[in-house]
């Protein structure tokens, strides 16, 4: 029986033999030839509306560090702005000096993202934006007793009024609405990339124009990695040998192990290291494991033949989706 369903699904769809085998997610084959760079350019559809008042406030909570249940942390410390909000660290530290067992994600367009966590467990900005406050390993508060806390100071009472006049209490619904807003202006501006794509030849180096055939061909990083912020918002297993299962220990499927939402690659060399274990210190190591280091596992993505010269292309394209876009 088990060698008649595999004649089968050879015949079958790439996808349609990955779910029948249990993997997570099977990786079609590059496209024939690069897409348009349009197909990476055109803008995103617009973000939710938040007001100055709302905006301003969830950038003073963001920094608070009244948000931890010692008042030594606050998302800023793991999430700073000149490090792309990140940390700079293989993996996150939290309250007490806790060590996290995952790396500190940028923030950089988390507004566009369809999920949050790199396993997807938040829908959106504010269910996640008090999780981190809320876990005993991160910053380790009771979002009801930072509430309270809040509340006890006339000038932040105040400023809760001015951003929620409808309903001025500080309340921790009040706190995740006001640094979504804040989260939601991180945005990137336009890239090296994006000018190029408009028409200016000489915005991006000889280099990264062949890295760019090669990421929307070859390669096959376009695979995942699409539309404005390169990224197909879906969980894929990058090949990476360790044990954390991912989106798997979220759905509860086998097929999800070792899953992680595809990041956007907007303003990537910002915040290295990378992956979802801060493993690869650099964008070189980034493409250097595709190339040489995928481990072969179901699900996982087959290795990419690439010469020396190849990869430092690719990370000349990667480097030219930094953009100049400041936020504070």
């Amino acid at each position: 029986m088990k060698a008649f369903l595999y004649r089968w699904m050879i015949r079958l769809t790439p996808l349609a033999a990955a779910l029948l085998s249990g993997c997570n997610y099977a990786y079609p084959a590059p496209p024939s030839r690069p897409a348009a760079p349009s197909a990476f350019t055109r803008a995103p559809a617009a973000l939710a509306a938040a007001t100055p008042a709302q905006v301003a406030l969830g950038r003073a909570l963001f920094h608070d560090t009244r948000l931890s249940g010692d008042g030594s942390l606050s998302c800023a410390s793991c999430h700073q702005p000149e490090l792309g909000f990140g940390d700079g660290r293989a993996t996150g530290v939290g309250i007490g000096g806790t060590k996290l067992k995952r790396h500190t994600p940028g923030l950089w367009n988390v507004g566009f993202a369809p999920a949050l966590f790199v396993d997807g467990r938040a829908a959106t900005l504010e269910e996640q934006a008090l999780m981190p406050v809320a876990n005993p390993d991160e910053m380790g508060a009771d979002p009801a007793k930072v509430a309270a806390r809040l509340a006890a100071d006339p000038a932040m009472r105040a400023r809760f009024a001015a951003a929620f006049p409808g309903g001025p209490a500080v309340t921790p619904a009040t706190m995740a609405r006001a640094i979504a807003a804040y989260e939601r202006t991180m945005v990137s501006g336009a890239a090296p990339f994006d000018r190029w794509a408009a028409g200016s030849a000489g915005s991006m180096a000889p280099a990264a124009v062949r890295g760019y055939a090669l990421f929307a061909g070859r390669a096959g990083c376009a695979r995942c990695h699409n539309g404005w912020a390169l990224s197909d918002g879906k969980y894929h297993d990058v090949g990476l040998p360790d044990t954390d299962p991912g989106r798997g220990a979220i759905t509860g499927r086998r097929r999800d192990d070792h899953a992680f939402r595809t990041p956007s690659l907007r303003e990537i060399g910002r915040a290295p290291p990378y992956m979802h274990d801060g493993s690869l210190p650099s964008l070189a190591a980034v493409v250097d494991h595709y190339a040489d280091g995928v481990v072969a596992r179901r699900g996982a993505p087959a290795r990419v033949a690439l010469t020396a010269a190849e990869r430092r292309d690719l990370v000349a394209f990667l480097e030219a989706l930094d953009s100049d876009a400041v936020v504070h």
